[in-house]
C-alpha cells in the first residue's frame, strides 16, 4: 500500500512548478493523470541538453519531474475535449493546474464549475504571484521571482551582486508548498467531506525560506550584507582554502570554535579578544579567516575534514555534481533510483525523499510519452476504440 492508494490527480500543469508539486503526489503512490495539449505537450518536452531527446519530446527537463504519471492529451478548447475533462473531474480527488489566473474559468472549467460536480475536489491553482492583488496576471518565471522576491539580494558578496540561485529555486519551492497544500487539503477533506480551493503563490512560497535574513531587516532593523560563501549567522563559518582546495566549516557554537583552534594547533586564538567571543568573532571574520588558512594551507582538504569532524567541528569537502550525485551517503539513502524507458534506456531519477515507514514511495515508471495513456484512460471512461479514433481525427486528443 502506497500513502496516496485510490488518490487521482488531473496534472494541468506545465514547466516546473506544477509538475515538481504533482511528480511528488505520484511517487507517494496517487494516480496522476497528466492532461496535455496535443500539439507538443508539456513546453519541458522540449527543454534539455540533448536535442535528439527534445526532438523526441522526451527533453531532459520533462524527464526530471514526470515519473510515475500518465499521459492523456486533450485539447480543452474543444467542447467535446472540455466534456471529456468534466467527466474526469468528477472522478477525480485533485485538480492541479499553473494557468495564468481566470484561464480555467473562461475555458468553462473553473473551480466553481468542477466543485459544484465533485464538491469533495481539492483544486490547486499555482501561479508566480497569486490569484488576486496587483500583479496576479503578470507572466512569471523562476528568474523574475527570484529577483522580486529578495533572493537574488541575499546572493553573492560584494563583487557579483544581485546573484540568481544556480537552480530554479522559486520554482521548486512554489510545487513543494502546493505539494504539502495539497496533501493538508486531502487530511482536512478526510475529517469533514470537504474540498477546498487552493492557490499557490511562487512569489509567497520562495520569502519565508529567508526567515533568518527577513527576520534581521524587519525584527532586527539590519538589512543583508552580499557576504558569498561567508555565514552571517557565525564564524569562522564558511568556505576557507585548504592545502589542495576548499572546505566547508561551520564551527556555529562556542565549543566548536575552540576544538577547531585546538585542531589547527592555534589555541591561543581562543582567547585573543578578537576572537574570543561569537559576535566579535563576526565582527573580525577577516582579521580571522587568513590566521585559519594559513593553518589549513598545511593539509589537504580530505585530511582536515576527517580531523574536525572527529572533533565535532561540523566540516565537508565542496563536491562538483557529479561526485555529489554519486556519494556513497545517497547510494545509502536510494535518493536517486533507475528505471528504464524503452526508447531511451535507463533513467536515473530521484525517489520521493521522504522515508516512510509504512507507506513507502517509489520511482515505480519512467516519465511518459505524450498521449501514451489516452486510449486507456479513455477506455476507463467508456469510450470505444472507434470513438477515440474519430477524437483523435478530430484532433480533441
Amino acid at each position: 500500500m502506497t500513502l496516496l492508494d485510490g488518490i487521482r490527480v488531473l496534472d494541468l500543469t506545465n514547466v516546473l512548478a506544477g509538475p515538481f508539486a504533482t511528480m511528488h503526489l505520484a511517487l507517494a503512490g496517487a494516480d496522476v493523470i497528466k492532461i496535455e495539449n496535443p500539439n507538443g505537450g508539456d513546453l519541458a518536452r522540449k527543454l534539455g541538453n540533448v536535442p535528439a531527446l527534445n526532438q523526441e519530446l522526451m527533453g531532459t527537463s520533462f524527464l526530471a519531474q514526470n515519473a510515475n504519471k500518465r499521459s492523456l492529451t486533450l485539447n480543452l478548447k474543444a467542447d467535446e475535449g472540455r466534456r471529456i475533462f468534466l467527466a474526469l473531474a468528477a472522478t477525480a480527488d485533485v485538480v492541479v493546474e499553473n494557468f495564468r489566473p481566470g484561464v480555467m474559468a473562461r475555458l468553462g472549467l473553473g473551480y466553481e464549475t468542477l466543485t459544484a460536480a465533485n464538491p469533495r475536489l481539492v483544486y490547486c491553482a499555482i501561479s508566480g504571484f497569486g490569484q488576486t492583488g496587483p500583479d496576479a496576471h503578470k507572466p512569471a518565471y523562476d528568474q523574475i521571482i527570484q529577483g522580486l522576491s529578495g533572493v537574488m539580494d541575499v546572493n553573492g558578496d560584494t563583487r557579483l551582486h544581485p546573484l540568481r540561485c544556480g537552480f530554479p529555486v522559486c520554482d521548486t519551492v512554489g510545487g513543494l508548498n502546493a505539494a504539502f497544500a495539497i496533501m493538508g487539503a486531502l487530511f482536512h477533506r478526510e475529517r469533514t467531506g470537504e474540498g477546498q480551493f487552493i492557490d499557490v503563490a511562487m512569489l509567497d512560497s520562495i520569502m519565508p525560506l529567508m526567515g533568518w535574513v527577513v527576520a534581521n531587516l524587519l525584527i532586527g532593523g539590519v538589512p543583508p550584507v552580499p557576504m558569498g560563501n561567508d555565514n552571517f549567522t557565525a564564524a569562522p563559518s564558511g568556505v576557507f582554502t585548504t592545502g589542495d582546495g576548499f572546505i566547508n566549516i561551520a564551527a556555529n557554537e562556542q565549543a566548536q570554535w575552540e576544538s577547531l583552534c585546538d585542531v589547527l594547533g592555534v589555541p591561543e586564538l581562543k582567547s585573543d579578544e578578537r576572537f574570543a567571543r561569537r559576535d566579535v568573532r563576526k565582527a573580525n571574520r577577516a582579521l580571522l579567516t587568513p590566521l585559519l588558512e594559513a593553518k589549513l594551507a598545511g593539509r589537504p582538504t580530505a585530511h582536515w575534514v576527517e580531523a574536525l569532524n572527529r572533533a565535532g567541528v561540523p566540516s565537508g569537502e565542496i563536491l562538483d555534481l557529479r561526485a555529489a550525485l554519486t556519494q556513497p551517503q545517497i547510494a545509502h539513502r536510494g535518493t536517486i533510483r533507475t528505471v528504464r524507458e524503452p526508447g531511451i534506456g535507463d533513467l536515473k531519477l530521484f525517489n520521493l525523499t521522504a522515508r516512510f515507514e509504512k507507506t513507502p514511495g517509489s520511482v515505480d515508471a519512467p516519465p511518459p510519452r505524450l498521449s501514451a495513456d489516452t486510449d486507456a484512460i479513455l477506455g476507463e471512461l467508456g469510450y470505444t476504440a472507434d470513438a477515440v479514433a474519430d477524437l483523435r481525427q478530430k484532433g480533441v486528443v
